[in-house]
C-alpha cells in the first residue's frame, strides 16, 4: 500500500512537468508567431484593387437600312397582282417528265435571295421545282414571321411560298457549307431524285434572249437546261458527277455520284471544300463537265425593282397608276432586255472590282437586336471567317499540302490523311530519304544479328 502511494505521487509528479513543459512551448512559439512578419495577402493595405471592366470595340459603323426590292410584291394580296411570267420563257405545260428541282441555299441578305429567285422563275423554271433552303439557323422564326427586314437573317417567308408559289424548307440548325450540300443530297435521296439542280443565291439567272442554234426554235434557260439533263442520261454518256454552268454558279448533280464518294466532308466547312469534293469525284473517274443554259451572273447588290426581270412595259405614261395585269410585255431582246442585262454586268463587275472583297454583301444587315436568335453581325461574320482558315487548314492536314490540284500531284483518295505535312518540299524530301537509308541500315544490322544467333 505504501509503495503504491510512491508511485502515485511520482506520476503526479511527472505529468505536472510535463504540463509545465507543454505551457511554457506554447508561450514561446506564440511570442515567435507574433515577431514574424504577416504576409501581404493576409494583411490589409488600404481599399482592395478595383475588378478589370469589359474594354469594347469601337462600334462599328452603322449602314444605311436597306428596302424591299419587289415594291409591287409587297403591296400585292395574291400571286395574280405579280406580272406574268414573259410568254417565251413560260414554263411548259404540261410540265416536263423528267423532275427537275432546284436548290437555292439561303443564310444572310434578303435581297439578293429574292433576286435570284425571281430571276429563274422569269427564265422559265417552274415555281414547284424551286426549293429554297433557309439556312439562317433561326429554326421556325421566319415561317412565324418574327424578324424584321433589317436582320440580315429575315427571310419573307409567305412571300415565297404563297405570292411567288415556291417551296420552303428549314434546316434545323446553321449549317456550314458543306453541311449544306450534303443536305441537298440527303433530300434528293429521301424524294427519289436521280439529279438535281442548285443555284448561288447571289447569282441571278436570265435567259440568252439572243441565243440561236441552228435548226432550232428559241428556247428558255429553264428548258436548255432540261436539254443538258436528257443528254448526262444517255446510256452512252458516261458516269457523270456533275454538269456546271457559268462555272459552279448553276450546277446539275447526279445524286448517286456523291453518295459513291462519302459526300462532301464537313471537316472542311466552306473555302477549299469544294476543292476536296470535285477532286475525290475525279480521282474515282466521274466527270464533271461545263455547260451553257442562259445568262448566270455573279453580283453582290439587287436590283431596286425585281419587276425589271419581268419585262412590263407600261401603257400608259403614269406608270405608279398601272397594276401588273395593265402591262405588256416588251418583247424577246428588247431595248429593256439589253437595259437589264447591262445592270447585271454593270452589278457584277462592282463585285469583282470592289476594294473591301467580292462578299461584303454577307454582312450588309445589322439589325435585329432583341430577336429571336439575334447574333452581332461583325462577330458573325469574324466567326465564320475563323472557320473558313480553320478548313483551309484542316484541308492541308488531309492532303499534306494547300494547292487545289491533288491529281496533278500525283494523289489518289487514299493519300488522304495518310501524308506527311509539307511532303513536296525539298527538305522533307530529303529528311524522307535519310529516314529510309537509316531503316534499311537497322534492317541489315538486325538480319545480321539473326544469322549470328542461329549458328
Amino acid at each position: 500500500m505504501l509503495l503504491s502511494q510512491g508511485r502515485l505521487r511520482q506520476t503526479i509528479l511527472a505529468l505536472t512537468l510535463i504540463s509545465i513543459f507543454a505551457c511554457s512551448l506554447l508561450l514561446f512559439r506564440a511570442d515567435i508567431f507574433e515577431k514574424l512578419p504577416v504576409p501581404k495577402q493576409f494583411k490589409p493595405d488600404g481599399p482592395p484593387a478595383p475588378k478589370p471592366t469589359p474594354l469594347y470595340k469601337p462600334a462599328p459603323e452603322r449602314r444605311p437600312d436597306i428596302t424591299d426590292n419587289f415594291p409591287l410584291a409587297a403591296k400585292a394580296n395574291s400571286s395574280s397582282s405579280l406580272p406574268e411570267i414573259p410568254p417565251w420563257n413560260k414554263p411548259p405545260q404540261p410540265h416536263v417528265k423528267e423532275k427537275t428541282p432546284l436548290f437555292i441555299g439561303f443564310t444572310r441578305n434578303w435581297r439578293l435571295l429574292q433576286q435570284v429567285v425571281v430571276s429563274y422563275i422569269t427564265a422559265g423554271w417552274p415555281p414547284e421545282d424551286i426549293y429554297v433552303v433557309d439556312n439562317s439557323g433561326v429554326m421556325q422564326s421566319n415561317q412565324k414571321g418574327l424578324l424584321t427586314l433589317q436582320n440580315p437573317f429575315y427571310l419573307n417567308y409567305g412571300r415565297l411560298t404563297t405570292l411567288l408559289k415556291v417551296n420552303v424548307l428549314t434546316t434545323p440548325t446553321l449549317l456550314t457549307f458543306a453541311q449544306l450540300q450534303n443536305f441537298f443530297t440527303y433530300t434528293a435521296l429521301e424524294k427519289e431524285w436521280e439529279h438535281y439542280f442548285w443555284a448561288h443565291m447571289d447569282s441571278p439567272a436570265v435567259s440568252d434572249e439572243e441565243y440561236e442554234e441552228e435548226g432550232q426554235l428559241y428556247r428558255s434557260l429553264y428548258m436548255r437546261a432540261v436539254d443538258v439533263m436528257r443528254e448526262t442520261m444517255r446510256p452512252d454518256y458516261g458516269v457523270l458527277a456533275a454538269r456546271w454552268f457559268a462555272y459552279d454558279r448553276l450546277s446539275l448533280v447526279r445524286t448517286q455520284a456523291f453518295v459513291d464518294v462519302g459526300g462532301w466532308d464537313t471537316l472542311i466547312p466552306f473555302y477549299m471544300t469544294d476543292c476536296d469534293m470535285h477532286e475525290r469525284l475525279w480521282m474515282k473517274n466521274f466527270t464533271i463537265e461545263d455547260a451553257k443554259a442562259g445568262l448566270i451572273y455573279d453580283v453582290a447588290s439587287g436590283i431596286d425593282d425585281l419587276e425589271m426581270f419581268y419585262r412590263r412595259k407600261p401603257t400608259s405614261a403614269k406608270r405608279e397608276e398601272l397594276s401588273a395585269p395593265t402591262m405588256k410585255p416588251d418583247g424577246r431582246n428588247s431595248p429593256e432586255y439589253q437595259e437589264l442585262l447591262k445592270k447585271l454586268d454593270e452589278m457584277q463587275r462592282a463585285k469583282n472590282e470592289d476594294k473591301a472583297g467580292r462578299n461584303t454583301w454577307q454582312s450588309a444587315q445589322q439589325g435585329g437586336k432583341g430577336e429571336p436568335f439575334y447574333r452581332d453581325s461583325a462577330g458573325f461574320e469574324q466567326g465564320i471567317s475563323m472557320t473558313m482558315n480553320f478548313g483551309r487548314d484542316v484541308f492541308e492536314a488531309k492532303w499534306g499540302r494547300g494547292p487545289c490540284d491533288l491529281r496533278k500531284a500525283g494523289l489518289n483518295e487514299n493519300d488522304a490523311w495518310r501524308l506527311v505535312p509539307g511532303w513536296e518540299k525539298e527538305e522533307a524530301q530529303k529528311q524522307a530519304k535519310k529516314d529510309r537509308e537509316r531503316e534499311m541500315k537497322e534492317q541489315r544490322k538486325k538480319a545480321e544479328n539473326r544469322k549470328k544467333e542461329s549458328r
